[in-house]
């Protein structure tokens, strides 16, 4: 049965909607994530409603990803040990039916790891989220939902384009907020009915919280827990009242 096209209009409606999922379900989002960014990220999603996990441990992450209800990869702080680890959850994933998102962070800086990150694209995430540079270096498959963040963030995939212009200046000040934007999205994913709405209703969630954190601090060093704040109090009502997206 085809899923129902959403308008942009009809996004931050269904964006609401998964919200209240998130936060009546708290799926657990299993994150092999930046270690420089880790605790940022499990905040973030526990603000959400959502209940984070971090291992990278070889031994240990099949097991972990199992009991997740969706799975986030992002390739920050890269090495032999998490390429390893990576693989392992992969196909725990794959083998429990769980939907996963890739953030291939960094893989402009460096051809090993936008190689690697072009290996995990052919095994099926539902959705990649990247900055305009690491993104460009990427041929994304056709099933895969593109997400490319920046002042606004344009998702795409399903043959339609949305470009959500939420969000704040200092977010880019902050390291990790675009890593837990892809954390978020593997929250959303892990509650939603397909992956387009899914990564955009996560997009207006992390940028309508971001636009209302903004006010409550007086640079980037505040605006980090007035960010987590405005996570935890985010309301479905303000996705509707201030989530700004339109068609592209």
């Amino acid at each position: 049965m085809s899923v129902p096209v959403l308008t942009a209009a009809a996004l931050p409606h269904h964006a609401a909607g998964l919200l209240e999922r998130v936060r009546s379900r708290g799926p657990r989002v299993h994150a092999l994530m930046n270690t420089v960014v880790q605790k940022l990220v499990a905040d973030g999603l526990s603000a959400l409603g959502a209940i984070p996990s971090m291992t990278s441990a070889p031994e240990e992450v099949a097991a972990f990803v199992a009991k997740a209800d969706a799975l986030c990869v992002n390739l920050g702080t890269l090495d032999a040990a998490r390429r390893e680890a990576i693989g392992l959850a992969l196909t725990a994933a794959g083998e429990a039916g769980r939907p996963w998102a890739l953030d291939p962070a960094h893989c402009d800086y460096s051809p090993p790891r936008a190689a690697f990150a072009q290996e995990l694209l052919e095994r099926g995430p539902a959705v990649l989220r990247a900055n305009p540079a690491e993104h460009a270096l990427l041929a994304v498959p056709a099933g895969v939902v593109g997400v490319v963040t920046g002042r606004r963030d344009r998702i795409a995939g399903q043959g339609r384009a949305v470009a959500v212009e939420n969000g704040h200046a200092w977010m880019a000040k902050v390291t990790g907020t675009g890593c837990l934007s892809g954390a978020v999205i593997a929250a959303f994913l892990a509650v939603g009915d397909e992956p387009f709405a899914a990564a955009a209703s996560a997009m207006l969630a992390v940028g309508v919280a971001a636009g209302l954190a903004a006010p409550q601090a007086r640079g980037p060093g505040s605006f980090e827990p007035a960010f987590l704040d405005a996570l935890a109090a985010l309301s479905p009502q303000d996705i509707i009242d201030h989530g700004r997206i339109a068609d592209e």
